[in-house]
């Protein structure tokens, strides 16, 4: 005999989904900070290896102290994990950063940002290769209405092809499906925020092999910035980056994963673009236009979209579970 899924389960798993949800948003919302706040220091003379090198290590340090609970608590932990961090280090955090700055550098900052948040939709073909399923009406609609939003606020009208320049923001755009797919896997042997420390400590250890050889030049002169109209000495803007946009970023988004799954907490991950307008309205006075209202509209449609079909999934999981077995 056997019995379906109980009410107070099902109530536990929605709770934990919209825990889940509300770190993803959290986490976009911290990662959204970090381009208005580098900005000025990288046209102010900080070199791109220094900000970033300062912004993985600081962000590392400060999450370090799980990574080693989990080591203290399981000592096979590094040889049981070694893998996925490493990965997480390399694609995550030091690859889509480096990648995308890359492609930055040979065409506009709209263009590279469009292609590598075209994550979501490389998710969804995954998944479809992958379990040979198509996706749903309801993530095909989502995908391509999202799509759409994001062409709409990111302006890239004028915009060059550049062959070079889309490949390098096509691997930010894989790297950046690496971090939703390796995050998916934390859990109670891998716990989230360690995998986000030693992430954050490989991409850290990288970039800093990086600027010591010259591959990446190593430039942090003491200037001031001019956020929001008053003038700020460079190391506040980088340590909020690396203190609040990186750590809470990894630390909710590694989080938010697990509980809501890569697919749902990518297309999550495009409400970024529209924390980074506001931001940069904000601190950079860099006014959006109107048709970026209607991007940014189209975006939450999207995620809307598959958010319910996230939802239908859930409730036909719930009725259609693996029972358990009763004597």
């Amino acid at each position: 005999m056997t019995a379906a899924l109980t009410l107070p389960d099902v109530a536990s798993s929605r709770r934990v989904r919209t825990a889940g949800l509300v770190m993803a948003v959290v986490s976009a919302l911290a990662f959204s900070s970090s381009g208005p706040l580098v900005k000025p220091l990288l046209a102010a003379g900080w070199s791109l290896g220094a900000a970033l090198l300062v912004r993985m290590g600081v962000s590392a340090l400060l999450l370090a102290p799980a990574l080693v609970l989990a080591i203290r608590r399981e000592r096979s932990f590094l040889r049981m994990h070694w893998r996925l961090i490493l990965g997480f280090g390399l694609t995550a955090v030091a690859g889509c950063q480096i990648l995308f700055f890359a492609a930055m550098q040979r065409m506009p900052v709209a263009v590279a940002l469009l292609i590598q948040y075209l994550a979501p939709v490389l998710l969804v073909g995954f998944a479809w290769v992958r379990t040979r399923r198509a996706p749903s009406r309801l993530v095909m609609t989502g995908s391509v209405v999202a799509i759409v939003g994001l062409v709409l606020v990111v302006d890239i009208s004028g915009a060059r092809f550049d062959l070079l320049g889309t490949l390098l923001a096509l691997g930010a755009a894989v790297c950046v499906g690496a971090y939703f797919l390796i995050a998916e896997r934390a859990g109670d042997d891998l716990p989230p925020v360690a995998l986000a420390s030693g992430g954050l400590l490989v991409g850290a250890v990288l970039m800093a092999l990086l600027c010591a050889t010259g591959i990446l030049p190593f430039q942090a002169p003491s200037v001031d910035v001019v956020l929001a109209g008053a003038t700020l000495p460079w190391f506040l803007p980088l340590f909020w980056v690396a203190g609040i946009g990186t750590t809470l970023g990894y630390a909710f988004g590694v989080m938010a994963v697990p509980r809501i799954g890569a697919r749902l907490a990518s297309f999550v991950g495009l409400s970024e673009v529209l924390f980074a307008l506001g931001f940069a309205w904000l601190l950079l006075a860099e006014v959006p236009a109107p048709i970026q209202f209607v991007g940014g509209a189209l975006i939450l449609a999207g995620v809307v979209l598959v958010r319910m079909d996230a939802e239908a999934g859930h409730r036909d999981g719930a009725i259609t579970a693996p029972a358990v077995p009763i004597p």
